[in-house]
């Protein structure tokens, strides 16, 4: 379908491919994952043709059609959005226009040519398929002018024009990028089972893991290519690295063998063959590339909490007559790990922006404790002057930050460790990819040292190495967390419970994670399609006239905080005594029997904490 034949791309002094090929093949589905800043987006608008090479050729099937949805797309704001969809440059939308033209010209020739080619390309259940579509996607006002349209309706609007024009060939650039958790899943299905080519940048790894073929990674401007899913990739990758560092291992070797050889007497090196002198430089040059993974090190230091978190008590929001919070009431307790879910249009930033005090409420009450240090991801990023070097606007924040061991480290230091080393730190800006913004973004939050951290999609853009430290990082946090994300991956990986808006106010939460929480929903919809009594896959919903807890219950609920922070000590003792490799058979079914123990009590002590919570 698609061919690269010798590509090389460079931007000034950076090389992002030499003599790069890739060929894709009709019903392939193909993820390109690479570290932020590798030239990602800008393979995929060579691919596309909207970027030119500086060597070699990209090459298309006679007679294919290829959609393009770019990672910031563009409209013209006069017009609508049902103009914007017809007026779509594809052969699809130009038949349709071309036959509503004949027709109202009467030309009758012109009707049966455009009606022959409107039966050939399926244009008479256009109209069908545009309202399922953007229904879908959640844009309802097809009239609405495309200039009243937030960042995240534009690009769900980008991503219905492609999959509206039915093209054969569909170029993706992070599909899922403000689509909520439902709309990721409807668009799974919907690209499986129309059986798309398909070639994407991806940082949503359980849609990658389901949608993909192949995955192919750009590392160090050469391409890599896997068969099959995300999990397969992860092994073979690691395959690769380690035939890569043993081959390196041989060439030092051998290197060392020829550097003595080369250090002899120059009389008797200059008797020596010319091609063993050109194949030292060249076994040096392969000595001393081995390769390790280079990962951002995001641990920052984190404020110590007090006993006192966050509390709402009673708020009530609402826009008009649309309702996002009605007379609810939280407490939040230390080093919890809240997901916040729901459809796009229930409220999850306005709910996040009552947190942080952006938004005020209409009645009610929202306390904060006087140790909380907020960091909130905003889902739009920072407002970077772009103008600035890098190194300028974090030294804007400060010049000295603390680590999590105590130790500080300058600005330029902090940068490094971001995977922004000293020369790209005098970069501006406005030079840097989506996801070098992104990753800048995230150190300004992190490196105020927050307690309560608030991430409002913070996987957009940042790639899947960064995630996964992040990740890590969120799981070891001390603090509280609270993360709204279309990201099921990451939201399963660092939540443990949620938040679900429901709309119109209501709201409930859910002892679990969001696979947790999805296998609920689907148990209950099984049951209620067999008829058979269905139990309610979240819990009740919160502070509905709730009975409050009585003295003994909230002496209770102050003993397992702290018995909880016990058990995860112990439990972490004993993990790290089990994985040390020394232990005697006799002492191994021993901490193994209290391994046991000490997570089934701390299950128990967390539901029974969870339970209370709701009360409190």
């Amino acid at each position: 379908m698609i061919q690269l034949q010798n590509i090389t791309k460079s931007f000034g002094d950076l090389l992002l491919y030499e003599n790069l090929s890739l060929a894709v093949a009709e019903g392939q589905r193909i993820a390109l994952v690479a570290k932020n800043g590798a030239g990602k987006s800008t393979l995929l608008n060579i691919m596309a043709g909207r970027e030119g090479v500086d060597a070699g050729s990209v090459v298309f099937r006679n007679g294919i059609s290829v959609g393009y949805l770019p990672q910031e797309p563009f409209f013209d704001d006069t017009q609508s959005v049902i103009e914007a969809v017809y007026h779509a440059d594809s052969e699809l939308m130009r038949t349709v226009n071309a036959y509503e033209r004949a027709v109202k010209s009467g030309d009758a020739e012109q009707i049966a040519h455009w009606s022959g080619r409107m039966d050939a390309l399926g244009g008479w259940s256009v109209e069908n398929r545009i309202a399922t579509i953007l229904s879908r996607l959640r844009i309802p006002d097809s009239n609405q002018r495309i200039g009243t349209l937030s960042g995240g309706q534009r690009k769900r609007l980008a991503l219905a024009q492609v999959l509206i024009d039915d093209h054969d060939v569909m170029i993706l650039d992070e599909p899922t990028n403000h689509l909520d958790l439902a709309m990721a899943q409807w668009l799974e299905d919907y690209l499986i089972t129309e059986g798309k080519t398909l070639f994407m940048v991806t940082h949503d790894r359980y849609f990658l893991d389901r949608i993909c073929t192949d995955i192919y990674e750009l590392d160090d401007s050469r391409l890599y290519g896997y068969r099959g899913n995300y999990e397969e990739y992860l092994l073979r990758r690691e395959e690769r690295i380690e035939r890569f560092n043993n081959e390196t291992d041989k060439a030092r070797n051998l290197f060392r063998r020829e550097l003595e050889w080369m250090r002899r007497m120059p009389q008797a090196r200059g008797t020596k063959a010319k091609y063993r002198k050109e194949a030292f430089y060249e076994t040096k040059e392969k000595a001393f590339r081995r390769k390790h993974e280079e990962a951002a090190d995001i641990r920052v230091g984190t404020q110590r909490l007090g006993s006192k978190i966050f509390e709402m008590k009673e708020v009530s929001k609402s826009f008009g007559a649309k309702k996002i919070l009605d007379c609810f009431s939280y407490t939040f307790s230390r080093y919890e790990k809240l997901g916040v879910v729901g459809d796009n249009g229930t409220g999850k930033t306005t709910f996040l922006e009552l947190l942080t005090g952006g938004l005020v409420p209409d009645s009610g009450v929202v306390e904060i404790g006087e140790s909380v240090r907020f960091g909130y991801y905003r889902q739009q990023g920072m407002a970077f002057d772009e103008r600035m070097k890098v190194i300028d606007a974090v030294k804007a924040i400060a010049e000295v930050v603390t680590l999590d061991d105590g130790r500080t480290v300058t600005a330029s230091q902090l940068l490094t460790r971001f995977l922004f080393p000293p020369q790209s730190q005098q970069t501006y800006i406005h030079k840097l990819s989506g996801g070098e913004k992104r990753r800048l973004y995230l150190l300004t939050v992190l490196m105020r040292n927050p307690n309560f951290l608030i991430l409002d999609e913070p996987t957009n853009d940042l790639d899947i190495i960064t995630l996964n430290v992040l990740e890590n990082y969120l799981e070891e946090f001390a603090g509280c967390l609270i993360v709204v994300s279309h990201d099921r991956y990451f939201m399963d990986k660092v939540v443990d419970h949620l938040m679900v808006l429901e709309g119109d106010g209501r709201i409930r939460f859910f002892p679990g994670n969001y696979t947790q929480y999805r296998n609920a929903c689907e148990e209950a919809a099984e049951k209620e399609s067999a008829g058979r009594p269905v139990s309610a896959p979240v819990s009740r919903p919160i502070r509905e006239k709730t009975q409050k807890l009585t003295y003994k219950e909230r002496q209770e609920f102050q003993r397992l905080e702290t018995e909880i922070e016990t058990l995860e000590a112990v439990k972490k003792e004993l993990e790290e005594q089990l994985g040390s490799g020394t232990l005697g058979a006799d002492d191994l079914t021993t901490l193994s029997v209290r391994y046991a123990a000490c997570s089934e009590e701390l299950d128990e002590k967390s539901m029974r904490w969870l339970e209370l919570s709701e009360r409190a």
